[in-house]
């Protein structure tokens, strides 16, 4: 448990921090989803304009800190590949 004034403090701003990321995550991750159900289906139409929404979300996301800046670039990659996949 925090003993000082200041480390009960810094308790409660990760706390807040965690739920703001735990959110951001979540809506990655719904947005994630959307596409992956759009390359799933088939319909690249849909594909491309649910990755067209993802793509500054995923990147929202990197440049908050959610998740690395990296990872987001290489998701964002491999989704348009499969979307792209999906005319040929």
């Amino acid at each position: 448990m925090a003993n000082t004034t200041s480390a009960k403090k810094a308790t409660r701003k990760i706390a807040r921090r965690t739920e703001i990321n735990k959110s951001r995550r979540s809506r990655v991750r719904n947005f994630l989803r959307k596409v992956e159900e759009a390359i799933a289906s088939g319909d690249q139409a849909v594909a491309q304009e649910a990755l067209r929404v993802a793509q500054p979300e995923l990147m929202r996301a990197a440049s908050k800190g959610v998740v690395h800046a990296n990872t987001a670039s290489r998701k964002v990659s491999r989704l348009a590949s499969r979307v792209n996949a999906l005319s040929a």
